[in-house]
């Protein structure tokens, strides 16, 4: 098992690397990431595609650059795939030849299929629950599209609507009756079996669109990945970008802003035709879906042909994370700790008076896997180490709803939660009647499982929870239990088993 790999997605617009290392079979996290605008393909898409010189010897630069970036940071194995530009140019072959001799990496030049099929394999991988959705992944040569259903990749597409081949065909040359044109006839490829409510927007330009609306919202959490808006009331704002004179005020980075505009009316034409509700935020695509087929031992090879996607879809295991797998793997403690146990069998045991939602329980159990994460920072304050490793840890696979609880959780220890210290976050969190449940019963099922580690029972019995021990005595601290904060009328006893 490579424990450190690197993927490195050569695009028409920029060169990015992404450092993943694995900390189990399919635990895993971003180490490092590192971006360069070479512009491979600029003055090819007005030169009969042909990459020029000058282009090329940037990409080299920066490859050779990433290649010694890599080997620094100890990884055994590098992937470099190249996309539009480079499957586009008719001295393609050539180039790859050159970058293999002068730098010693092997680029893999993948159609358009397979480029919008490792989108999506990320993104149904790595984000909050997508069942159903179609991703648009805008680049700088092409736009790909991937149909997502019931949890599965049914169908892919690639589209010659890219950034930077916009701008120099049409953009520059202020031609835009033949843009609206083009734009116009490339959107006929577009099956109406791709018409979905959810869109998954994946893509520096797509991105930037989110950051922008998430700071004119205000939204509490800078957390790019997992944010999504309603389209129709976003909309007429990105047009306001898409026709902005000065993009400062829409706080769009200076490095996009020489194509943003041709990323805004991609986007609005193709959420348009895909009849978009909800535009939900990726920042994960390409390399990370490189990276799950290698983990997936998936060979991707995806001809233009093909219409059966069935043997390339690949899933973590059932009721897995890897982002919750990767923090245990660094920074448990003790894998025989039983505080996920006991919070499960209190909260069956309670929910009679508590009545919370089955489905909120996962998010329970989880902070309680995380409970100790934080004394591997400092046993002092550990639980406000652990609560920050959590909200800025489970990157993959969570929604923001559901970091930000555990987070709480986390942070409060059986401690009454102030509404002042999430009064910015109210929005995201469920209500107190939950939070005050589950921060007693994570607290309560932590203090047991610090002192023992056996099959304890819980009965509920007249708003009374009887905790039955086969030992004479339960070797704890009372007082310490005291200190919990409780759910009126819950009183707690201590009972040894008949």
């Amino acid at each position: 098992m490579a424990k450190k790999t690197a993927v490195i997605d050569l695009g028409s617009n920029s060169v990015r690397m992404v450092i993943f290392e694995r900390t189990s079979r399919y635990g895993f996290f971003i180490c490092s990431e590192h971006k360069k605008k070479v512009r491979l393909g600029e003055n090819a898409y007005n030169n009969n595609k042909i990459l020029q010189e000058d282009a090329m010897l940037k990409a080299q630069k920066a490859l050779l650059y990433f290649k010694e970036k890599a080997i620094k940071e100890k990884c055994r194995k590098i992937i470099v795939v190249g996309t539009s530009a480079l499957r586009d140019a008719p001295n393609a072959k050539e180039f790859i030849t050159r970058i293999n001799k002068n730098v010693g990496l092997n680029i893999k030049c993948i159609n358009g299929k397979t480029e919008s099929f490792l989108g999506g394999l990320a993104t149904l991988n790595l984000l909050s629950n997508i069942q159903n959705a179609t991703t648009i992944d805008i680049g700088g040569g092409s736009t790909e599209l991937c149909l997502i259903k019931d949890g599965k990749i049914i169908d892919c597409i690639s589209l010659d609507l890219g950034t930077v081949r916009l701008k120099e065909l049409y953009y520059d040359m202020k031609k835009f009756d033949a843009l609206e044109q083009f734009i116009k006839e490339t959107l006929l490829q577009i099956p109406k079996s791709f018409q979905n409510d959810n869109i998954i927007a994946i893509g520096g330009s797509l991105r930037a669109l989110s950051n922008s609306i998430m700071k004119k919202n205000s939204y509490p959490l800078k957390m790019i990945h997992n944010f999504s808006y309603n389209f129709d009331k976003e909309k007429s704002y990105i047009e306001k970008i898409q026709n902005a004179k000065n993009l400062i005020d829409f706080n769009i980075k200076k490095d996009r802003f020489d194509t943003i505009k041709e990323g805004c009316i991609i986007f609005l034409n193709i959420a348009k035709n895909l009849r978009a509700k909800t535009i939900i935020t990726s920042a994960v695509g390409v390399r990370e879906g490189v990276f799950l087929s290698n983990i997936f031992h998936k060979h991707t090879k995806i001809k233009n042909e093909t219409t059966d996607f069935s043997k390339f879809n690949a899933n973590f295991p059932p009721n897995f994370n890897p982002s919750l797998k990767s923090l245990q793997d660094r920074f448990c403690v003790d894998y025989t700790d039983r505080s996920s146990y006991y919070a499960n069998k209190i909260f069956e045991a309670l929910l009679p008076i508590h009545k919370i939602d089955i489905n909120y329980k996962k998010n329970l159990l989880n902070a309680a896997k995380l409970a100790h994460i934080g004394e591997r920072i400092n046993f002092y304050f550990a639980n406000e180490h652990s609560a920050y490793m959590a909200l800025n840890g489970l990157h993959f696979g969570f929604s923001h709803k559901e970091i930000l609880l555990i987070s709480t959780l986390l942070k409060a220890n059986g401690k009454k939660i102030n509404p002042l210290t999430i009064e910015h976050y109210k929005e995201l969190l469920p209500n107190n009647h939950i939070l005050i449940w589950f921060n007693f019963i994570l607290s309560l099922a932590r203090k047991l499982a610090k002192d023992t580690d056996e099959n304890l029972n819980f009965e509920l019995k007249n708003y009374t929870l009887y905790i039955y021990s086969s030992k004479k005595e339960i070797y704890f601290s009372k007082e310490e239990i005291k200190k919990i904060s409780k759910p009126k009328l819950i009183i707690l006893a201590f009972n040894q088993k008949n």
